[in-house]
């Protein structure tokens, strides 16, 4: 069955540009569109979407009013947030209240395609550059180490730190794979390890560690 996906922006051009993105898949179809929060809580209650694409900013109910009431919806949607902004506090502000990812409006079609696959599989999408300006602020909030940190990260592996080391910089597992040249399934496996051996519960928090080790991830 195809990802039923609801585009909520303010903008028609916009939506209009996500319509053709998407309408030219076939395992994703859009099920509605909005132009603000509230008309995004009724759409979504009317077709009852498994992804929400919504933009932080928009007339009325902005995105980040909006999230909360989508999630507390009877069978919530995954919400990916758009947005043109490099808003910092926005994007922890969206995830703390629960979106599965954040991507910037100019990310490639490809790279949103496979955001929103992601997001719909139960797992985390964050734009590179988005994850980099994120992990970068909050490796300089808490800068030391954990020894349970240390001692995970002396755990791994030469070929998991190359993981660690491409995921600090936003990469997704295809990107990675593209980069090791190797397989997405293989990649899945060294992240799952890796997140294992430090602890961390998220790619993001796994990226934090990285960047606080000092590790080369440019």
């Amino acid at each position: 069955m195809s990802i039923r996906v609801l585009l909520a922006d303010d903008n028609e051009i916009t939506r209009r540009g996500l319509l053709w993105i998407i309408d030219a898949t076939g395992d994703i179809e859009v099920c509605g569109q909005a132009a603000d929060g509230e008309e995004t809580l009724v759409r979504a209650e009317e077709t009852g979407p498994d992804v929400v694409l919504l933009d932080i900013r928009m007339p009325g109910a902005d995105g980040l009013a909006a999230l909360p009431r989508l999630l507390a919806l009877p069978k919530p949607p995954k919400v990916l947030m758009l947005t043109t902004f490099h808003d910092d506090e926005q994007v922890r502000s969206a995830l703390r209240a629960g979106a599965s990812g954040f991507l910037l409006k100019d990310t490639p079609p490809d790279e949103l395609l496979r955001a929103i696959r992601d997001v719909h599989a139960g797992r985390a999408a964050l734009g590179p550059p988005v994850a980099r300006r994120l992990v970068d602020g909050l490796a300089r909030s808490s800068p030391a180490l954990a020894p349970e940190e240390q001692r995970g990260l002396d755990s791994l592996t030469g070929r998991e730190l190359d993981v660690l080391r491409l995921l600090s910089r936003g990469l997704t597992n295809h990107d990675i794979a593209a980069e090791l040249g190797t397989t997405e399934g293989t990649v899945k496996g060294y992240v799952s390890a890796v997140l294992a051996k430090l602890g961390a519960d998220s790619r993001v928090q796994a990226a934090r560690v990285a960047y606080r080790a000092g590790l080369d991830t440019d």
